[in-house]
């Protein structure tokens, strides 16, 4: 066995050895290419994982799903329920409900984290959503809500995605109503591998994918970033006129409160001003009046600015919080497998040069064998990194087309916002008809003249 890798040394001592553009420096011993990851060897003909998902029919590369079909997977509801104080801090928790699973569970922030690492250990291939940021001190009502948009989001992505919802770890989070669910994730995930150890088809995800698969990752990256870019900015105007509805109905409520105090003062009356004339009580009895209609008109208002918030903007940080998992997984892509799969190949460079240094200067044949049975498992370990790098581009390029599917959402999106501006200014509207006739009576009086005046549309010019 010596021999025959001798001779293969021999005979490549002339060529330049396989290494990485971007390896590390020659003298760096690289870690093992698939730390904390199953390498098999590649030598072994029978399978070795007899529980590997059994392979699609068709081209598995497509999918087949429609937006509807992803949003009827389930709906999962997050709600905030009483806090319980603690020996220190209080304790936010959750009821989070599933129509799927027709459960509902109570679970904590931490519960979600654990959640989302066991994701990310199964699936790393995949977009998994991020998490909103943890607040240990200071969480105000208004941080509090943030977060459970951001989890409500969070879980509603993953329940719908077509792997995490057939997995076993989702089933738990949502329906496990036991003392310890964070426990019950991790045994669940104990001893099984991520997706590229229990998917027949992985070895073979190279033959269906197409020859310019490279050039598509980069054209797909590009148009995620600059679809993300422009919803941001989206979302962002969103989140203004909302706001604005709702500061324009704390403004309008304030108006109508300032009227009725004005209608409601107590001041006497000098007699050489009011000249025997009613005209001062009559406009406070109907300034008083007033106020019940601004009231209304600050409800209508606000109602909008909700509604805008719960389907506008939700619905545009729920695609941009799809779009960032995708950017996040294009980084682990580039970061993790690839970076592990060059830093193997320079790992075997650097014990292929050792190998032919020994054999140069005939070492004892016990090291040698040593130095050709690394080689060996590194070579191994090289081949599984190939065929990880070509599943795990496999799987970013069925993520991208999960990305279209969820581009209708757009639509959903601009719908809600048109018919939320077309009912919020049709009942503002109403009510301000209403208001108007009741200003007559502001300027009735024995010895007035004064009429409401028209708007410039009645044909009246304002100057």
């Amino acid at each position: 066995m010596t021999g025959g890798l001798m001779d293969r040394l021999s005979a490549e001592a002339g060529a330049a050895p396989v290494v990485a553009a971007a390896e590390a420096e020659a003298d760096e011993e690289a870690d093992p290419p698939a730390a904390g990851l199953p390498t098999p060897q590649i030598s072994e003909r029978r399978d070795p994982y007899p529980n590997r998902m059994q392979m699609p029919q068709g081209n598995p590369l497509l999918l087949s799903y429609t937006l509807q079909e992803l949003l009827a997977r389930d709906t999962v509801q997050v709600e905030l329920i009483p806090e319980k104080k603690g020996l220190f801090l209080k304790h936010v928790e959750y009821e989070v409900s599933s129509q799927r699973f027709q459960s509902s569970v109570y679970r904590r922030y931490n519960d979600f984290v654990v959640f989302h690492e066991m994701l990310l250990h199964r699936f790393p291939y995949r977009m998994v959503p991020a998490l909103p940021p943890k607040r240990v001190l200071g969480a105000d009502r208004e941080f509090i809500e943030s977060r459970r948009r951001a989890l409500r989001r969070f879980i509603n992505l993953v329940a719908r995605h077509p792997p995490f919802s057939e997995d076993v770890a989702l089933r738990l989070f949502l329906s496990f109503s036991g003392p310890d669910v964070q426990n019950k994730l991790k045994e669940s995930t104990q001893c099984v591998g991520d997706e590229f150890m229990n998917c027949k088809l992985a070895p073979r995800a190279k033959d269906f994918l197409p020859a310019d698969i490279q050039t598509q990752f980069a054209v797909s990256r590009e148009l995620i970033r600059n679809i993300y870019n422009s919803f941001y900015k989206l979302r962002d105007r969103a989140e203004r006129i909302a706001s604005r509805a709702i500061d324009n109905a704390a403004d309008l409520l304030v108006f109508g409160k300032e009227l009725s105090a004005l209608g409601s003062d107590t001041t006497p009356l000098p007699s050489w001003a009011a000249l025997n004339s009613s005209t001062w009580g009559s406009l406070k009895q109907a300034l008083k009046g007033l106020s019940v209609e601004f009231a209304l008109l600050a409800d209508k208002a606000a109602q909008q600015g909700k509604q805008e918030e719960n389907d506008v903007v939700e619905k545009l940080n729920l695609f941009l919080d799809l779009l960032q998992s995708y950017k996040d997984l294009c980084e682990r892509h580039e970061k993790g497998v690839l970076h592990k799969h060059q830093r193997a190949l320079h790992k075997y460079s650097l014990m292929k040069r050792q190998m032919m240094s020994a054999a140069v200067q005939s070492r004892e044949p016990d090291s040698v064998e040593q130095l050709e049975s690394r080689i060996v498992e590194q070579e191994n370990a090289i081949q599984t990194m190939e065929l990880r790098s070509y599943f795990s581009l496999y799987c970013l390029h069925q993520e991208m087309q999960l990305v279209h599917v969820y581009l209708p959402l757009t639509s959903h999106i601009l719908g809600a916002f048109v018919n939320s501006q077309i009912q919020g200014h049709k009942e503002m509207s109403k009510v301000w008809n209403d208001l108007k006739p009741k200003l007559n009576c502001l300027f009735a009086g024995p010895n007035s003249s004064l009429t409401l005046s028209r708007s410039p549309q009645d044909g009246v010019s304002p100057h």
